[in-house]
């Protein structure tokens, strides 16, 4: 029986299990009589929400050679997932060699090993029925959590998925990619080819024009988040460049685990203390990535291409995660933006005037250094000044009065008790407490996740109105529209409203960047 059969009867018998302990548990609860339904929604009465956040100190182990790792057993599935953080993102390119970082992490797991080459790492890995990935920033959750780990954009990520009676073999693979990645020839060729062909897309989409455009006039050019990879600076890449950057920035000081599934703890510290014994460099912690050196652009910015959409973001930069009105910010955000169709540029741009299909506001509140404030939307050309003219009346209504005390329950209740959905896995709980590990939160605000809802309850009507009053101010905002600039100028034949008059002047043009050397073009 091969091991794709095995794992589908494995998934089949956890299915069967599944069914029976819910009808057992229906027969259970059988006798007891259903409370009569309320004659309206509003009657329906729910339990006090009674949830315990994980705590860092109950899956906390110390390695012996300096290493946090988080420890979350989950015995549902024979499966265990081990993730290794890093600190490694493109602030660490030399100039000159932008994409280096993400190039080694992305061929880190696919480039074979001194003892293997690419090809037989795949097909032992396919053997297994194992995943091994790696990457820069978070990656995605895949049906058992791998990666899915909320990241700023300046760290990376290694994870492992694999049957649980394969896991010694399994941490060899890993720790060997890890270690000595062989960074193959062909494979370190298709990847640039592969990027070289991203790069030519760049500007196709007026969805990617307005990320790089809004990264710039938030962080600037110099900024290590706007450090793009180029073909000047990609081409000249070799193995050698390669293996001297895992050399320096891949060892123990520079790696937090994170561990879940099936295992008991002391054995999984046993070994991991193995795997992670032998290492042929320590590995350099680069610190904290630096800060915007630059202002957050403001005024009113329009990059033209030709499409029949608008692409709109408003913003400036904010707060950080630490910062006293990280709640309120949070409450007031909801009420304003955040909260989908309970909130007020919702329900004024999308569900009242119909001009737009998505409409969202961000208070993310940034890892390292404060990060923007940012709304955003779609809409018709033409609806573009209306539009925005709009979300600017509701920005100074959140600045100028009280939100409702309906509003207020409504955004504390839904960030309270939507709180236990960060957690729904113990893959999820292990990747939550590594990654606050890597980024300083752990250091920084350990009572973060304890703390949470209650930092939330405590929030006021005048706490909202005064995080409004000092975060939110037009005049110090960014305005950054992408689209047919010459239709998006024109009223749109209901409402006199004009971009000029909203700007007190034309939009200043942010022209595209060249797609292979993200330089302005003429």
């Amino acid at each position: 029986m091969n091991r794709s059969h095995q794992f589908r009867r494995l998934a089949g018998t956890g299915a069967l299990l599944v069914l029976a302990a819910a009808f057992a548990a229906g027969l259970a609860a059988a006798p007891v009589a259903a409370a009569a339904p309320p004659d309206r929604p509003e009657g329906l009465q729910y339990p006090k929400l009674d949830f315990k956040p994980p705590r860092a100190a109950d899956y906390r182990v110390k390695l012996a050679n300096g290493m946090a790792a988080y420890l979350v057993p989950d015995r549902a599935l024979p499966l265990v997932t081990v993730t290794v953080l890093m600190r490694v993102g493109p602030d660490l390119d030399p100039e000159g060699q932008e994409g280096l970082a993400a190039t080694a992490m992305h061929l880190l797991t696919r480039s074979g090993t001194a003892a293997m080459t690419a090809e037989q790492l795949e097909e032992r890995l396919a053997f297994l029925g194992a995943q091994l990935e790696s990457g820069m920033g978070g990656g995605g959750g895949g049906m058992f959590g791998i990666g899915g780990v909320a990241l700023s954009g300046a760290e990376s990520r290694v994870t492992l998925n694999l049957l649980s009676k394969d896991l010694d073999e399994g941490l060899a693979l890993l720790t060997a990619c890890l270690k000595e990645c062989a960074f193959q020839e062909d494979r370190l060729q298709l990847r640039k080819d592969q990027m070289l062909q991203a790069m030519k897309q760049r500007n196709d989409e007026t969805a990617n024009i307005e990320e790089y455009q809004w990264g710039f006039l938030m962080r600037g050019d110099g900024h290590w988040s706007n450090r793009y990879a180029t073909e000047a600076s990609l081409k000249p890449l070799t193995r050698d460049d390669l293996v001297a950057f895992q050399r320096r920035y891949l060892g123990p000081k520079n790696f937090v685990l994170s561990v879940s599934g099936d295992f008991d703890k002391s054995a999984m510290v046993k070994k991991l203390e193995k795997a992670f014994a032998a290492w042929p460099t320590t590995g350099e912690n680069p610190g904290l990535p630096n800060a915007p050196a630059a202002p957050a652009a403001q005024g009113w910015f329009v990059t033209g291409k030709d499409v029949n959409q608008t692409r709109v973001s408003l913003g400036l930069r904010a707060l950080d995660r630490y910062d006293p009105d990280f709640y309120a910010a949070q409450v007031m955000n909801y009420v304003l933006g955040g909260g989908g169709f309970t909130s007020r540029l919702v329900n004024r741009i999308r569900s009242d005037e119909g001009l737009a299909y998505t409409v969202r506001s961000t208070f993310e509140g940034g890892f390292y250094y404060p990060d923007p404030w940012r709304a955003f939307f779609q809409t018709k050309a033409r609806s573009t000044a209306f539009a925005i003219q709009i979300a600017l009346t509701e920005i100074n209504r959140v600045r100028d009065s009280l939100v409702t005390a309906g509003e207020l329950e409504t955004a504390k209740n839904a960030l309270m008790e939507g709180f236990p959905a960060r957690f729904p896995t113990a893959s999820a709980i292990a990747g939550a407490l590594a990654a606050d590990e890597l980024t300083g939160r752990y250091a920084k605000d350990p009572g973060y996740y304890q703390d949470f809802t209650k930092r939330v309850g405590t929030v006021t009507l005048p706490d909202a109105q005064r995080v409004a009053r000092r975060l939110l101010d037009p005049r110090k905002m960014a305005f950054l529209m992408v689209g047919n600039a010459a239709e998006m100028m024109q009223p749109d034949g209901k409402h006199e409203v004009t971009l000029e008059q909203l700007a007190g002047g034309a939009p200043k043009p942010l022209p595209l960047r060249d797609p292979l050397t993200m330089k302005p073009l003429p």
